[in-house]
């Protein structure tokens, strides 16, 4: 008989806990698992290696902990097992077991002193109460945001997270400043009628808790796989040669995107190779400035310090070669005369194409009509001729008003130079 469960390369990617016979039920307790660790070594055997007490338990979000196994239960990947907290005990799944634990542990810097247990395996009454503690943790976080609103204190609640045993609240919120939540807990402990811990986090933790998807497309790295947080400054996107726009380069969390320490290396690398971008190069024409570097191509763009219209693009070999004539005191050739290309580059277009606004810019005269680009009088010069074509059609070419010569009392200064009156020679 199939057990129609969900089956996926790794388990601990997956949205239940595993039963005796290998299938995987529904998660109703509302986990989001997040930061996960494949287990690589699940399917090797390797006696020589000591056996490990320690296992993975994760909890809600990001959450998750070390627990030794004392009472040496049968636990895998999967399994919902009873913690030491405090007070009380606390519900969770296992994430990890095996060899990694310890290697988690170490990156994590946990020792092994004094660790928390494992006291069973959750049964029926453990995973109810756990269950029915989750279901209120949306409500209790919207009354949580209204207190503190009334209190006008400057603060988010961000996550709201029940202990297994619903003793005790966690509440995770954000704020630039120091908040006295004094109050603030004294109201949370008579509504709510147990321990209220309050926990601050970061921005970059807040986008980790709540998740979401990307300007890439894909789910955040801090949500699925970052775990550690590195400083990310302004000169990375310097150094790649990025625009600094803000509304680019701030993430969800409104920093800096992780990802721009991605490839910073390998751009430090490339960028060792270049010389400095305030490299001048003095040539029979004059002094120019570098203005832009190219690191996928290797080339370097130049202008002239009086005249910076047109933009040359040079080598980087070239450009060594000019800066060592220029030591020796030797100047550089003319500009024009060492750029491959055939036609100089203008820096106009130059700014376009660098630009990353570029796609949401609109042309001046979009959505209007080109009637409205005519001038007046073209209009008017246009109406009148085809005014003069219908009359001539109609009353023919003989007619007195289809005539040049103007009519009776009017003065017509372009006709009379083009047209003067006929002397009479025998006046």
């Amino acid at each position: 008989m199939s057990c129609g469960c969900k089956t996926s390369g790794d388990s601990s990617h997956s949205c239940g806990t595993k039963t005796a016979n290998g299938c995987e039920s529904v998660d109703t307790c509302g986990n989001s698992y997040k930061l996960s660790v494949f287990d690589w070594l699940s399917n090797i055997n390797n006696p020589s290696q000591s056996q490990t007490d320690f296992v993975e338990v994760r909890f809600k979000n990001d959450r998750k902990f070390f627990y030794k196994n004392v009472n040496k239960l049968p636990l895998h990947i999967g399994s919902v097992v009873t913690v030491e907290s405090s007070p009380g005990h606390d519900i969770g799944v296992v994430s990890l077991t095996g060899e990694l634990v310890k290697i988690q542990m170490k990156k994590k810097y946990i020792t092994e002193d004094n660790p928390l247990k494992i006291y069973r395996l959750a049964n029926q009454k453990d995973i109810e109460v756990w269950q029915d503690a989750r279901g209120k943790e949306e409500s209790v976080k919207i009354q949580a945001r209204k207190i503190a609103y009334a209190l006008d204190l400057e603060m988010k609640i961000t996550d709201v997270e029940y202990q297994g045993d619903g003793t005790k609240v966690t509440f995770y919120y954000t704020a630039e400043n120091r908040v006295d939540f004094r109050q603030l807990i004294k109201e949370f402990a008579s509504l709510f009628r147990s321990k209220i811990d309050m926990k601050q986090i970061g921005f970059r933790q807040e986008a980790a808790k709540v998740g979401g998807i990307g300007s890439c497309g894909r789910e955040l790295c801090c949500s699925t796989w970052l775990t550690d947080f590195r400083s990310v400054n302004t000169n990375a996107a310097r150094y790649q040669q990025l625009s600094i726009n803000p509304q680019k380069l701030a993430g969800q969390c409104g920093k800096l995107k992780c990802c721009l320490n991605y490839e910073l290396d390998s751009y430090l690398d490339a960028l060792s190779h270049f010389p400095p971008s305030s490299t001048n190069i003095d040539t029979e024409k004059g002094k120019a400035f570098c203005i832009k570097i190219d690191v996928f191509k290797k080339r370097m763009w130049f202008a002239y310090v009086d005249y910076s219209v047109s933009w040359y693009d040079l080598d980087v070999k070239q450009v060594k070669e000019l800066i060592a004539k220029n030591k020796k005191g030797e100047k550089a050739p003319p500009l024009e005369d060492l750029k491959t290309n055939d036609m100089p580059v203008k820096s106009v277009d130059l700014i376009q194409e660098s630009d990353l606004n570029r796609f949401e810019r609109r042309p001046k005269n979009s959505g209007k009509s080109q009637n409205k680009r005519k001038p007046s009088n073209q209009k008017k010069t246009d109406n009148q001729s085809n005014t003069g074509q219908a009359q001539l059609r109609k009353k023919g070419p003989e007619h007195p008003q289809n005539t040049r010569a103007p009519q009776k009392g009017q003065t017509n200064k372009k006709f009379k130079k083009k047209n003067p009156p006929k002397r009479d020679d025998n006046a």
